[in-house]
C-alpha cells in the first residue's frame, strides 16, 4: 500500500501530467488527441484546474467538456479504453482511497459525457448503472 501523500493541486497536477503523457502515446487515444491538442502544456493546466474543481471543489475550472469533446471522432470504445488508462495511472500515482474517489469521479463524467454525445446504448460499459433511461 502508498503511503499517503498530499491530496492537493499538486497531486492532481502530476496526476494529469503522468496521465496525459500516457493518453499522447496511446496508439488507440494518441492520434484523436494529438490531433486536437496543439499546446499541451496548457490542455494540461486546463484539467489541472479541471479536476481540482471536481475532486477539491476549486471551482476553478471555466469550460465546457461536452462542446470541448462533441467536435472530435469519439466512440464508446475510446471512453473505455480512457478509463483503463486513468484507472491504472490513479493506482501508480495516489493512494488507494483517493485513486477510487478519483476513478468514481471519471466514471461518472464519462457516463454524462457518453449520454451527452448520443453514445447512450453503450453508456452501461463505462461501469455506471443508468436509472431511468428506456431503451
Amino acid at each position: 500500500m502508498k503511503p499517503s501523500i498530499p491530496f492537493d493541486e499538486s497531486a492532481l497536477a502530476n496526476l494529469v501530467d503522468r496521465f496525459y503523457e500516457k493518453v499522447r502515446h496511446d496508439p488507440q487515444l494518441g492520434p484523436i488527441f494529438n490531433a486536437a491538442v496543439h499546446d499541451w502544456d496548457e490542455h494540461k493546466r486546463l484539467l489541472t484546474s479541471f479536476w481540482c474543481s471536481v475532486a477539491l471543489r476549486a471551482s476553478s475550472y471555466r469550460g465546457n467538456p461536452m462542446a470541448a469533446h462533441r467536435p472530435h471522432p469519439i466512440r464508446a470504445e475510446h471512453f473505455d479504453h480512457w478509463l483503463a488508462l486513468w484507472r491504472e495511472t490513479c493506482a501508480e500515482e495516489l493512494d488507494e482511497a483517493h485513486a477510487a474517489q478519483m476513478l468514481e469521479y471519471a466514471q461518472r463524467i464519462g457516463q454524462s459525457l457518453k449520454l451527452g454525445l448520443g453514445l447512450r446504448s453503450q453508456a452501461r460499459s463505462f461501469g455506471v448503472p443508468i436509472v431511468g433511461i428506456s431503451r
